[in-house]
């Protein structure tokens, strides 16, 4: 797979997790491409921590009000009937569970669920902002993520990165896989048809129960 094609192919995977009236976080990074995929009969609602209840994605931020921005400070919109709504409210739809699936990119994945993204050694990070709340508000979490960094797996038998939560990831998709977190285990369900379970198992630092339903990625 070329490099270029990475981050489409997982961002167009990961949108298939998505259902009609979800209402939806995404990360900064790669899950914002995510609305790009989406079927025509699926809609969902967009919500940013930072007080946006409907966000408009930003094709041409010419013609956009850069005084709106989303949780990760890039410029946004409002979807029509959208809101705005305070920081407190906000996070109450987040820890109150209202929010039916958050997409996040990941640092680092353990076969716990559990899951770094926020602090990167030797790099000055503004904290791990709401990501915390939403890896244990949300319904259903997603890490969207390149399967490894320079070679080296990211998902790990245990974090070596600081955690941003614990036990709290549902599944991950990468260029190379789908992986489902179990209570036993990582269990790979899906898998990219250009690399075999062998080279996933290879890329991976955690041991991969095989499902006797694997299927290709599309």
């Amino acid at each position: 797979m070329e490099r270029s094609e990475i981050k489409a192919f997982i961002a167009k995977r990961a949108a298939k997790e998505l259902h009609d009236g979800d209402v939806v976080n995404l990360g900064i990074g790669l899950p914002t491409m995510v609305p790009q995929f989406l079927p025509e009969d699926v809609h969902v609602i967009l919500q940013s921590e930072n007080g946006i209840v409907g966000t408009a994605m930003v094709d041409d931020w010419t013609h956009s009000p850069l005084h709106i921005v989303d949780a990760g400070g890039a410029p946004s919109a409002v979807a029509a009937g959208g809101a705005f709504v305070d920081s407190a409210s906000s996070f109450a739809m987040i820890r109150g569970g209202h929010v039916d699936a958050t997409i996040l990119g990941g640092l680092e994945v353990d076969e716990e669920g559990s899951l770094s993204n926020w602090l990167i050694p030797g790099k000055k990070m503004p904290g791990m902002g709401g990501a915390m709340d939403l890896l244990v508000g949300a319904k259903k979490v997603i890490i969207a993520m390149e399967h490894t960094a320079k070679g080296a797996p990211k998902i790990l038998k245990k974090c070596r990165l600081p955690y941003t939560a614990v036990k709290c990831v549902d599944k991950i998709i990468t260029e190379m896989a789908v992986i489902e977190v179990t209570e036993n285990g990582l269990l790979l369900t899906e898998h990219n048809p250009e690399f075999s379970v062998e080279q996933i198992q290879e890329a991976t630092g955690a041991q991969l129960a095989v499902s006797p339903d694997l299927k290709p990625m599309c």
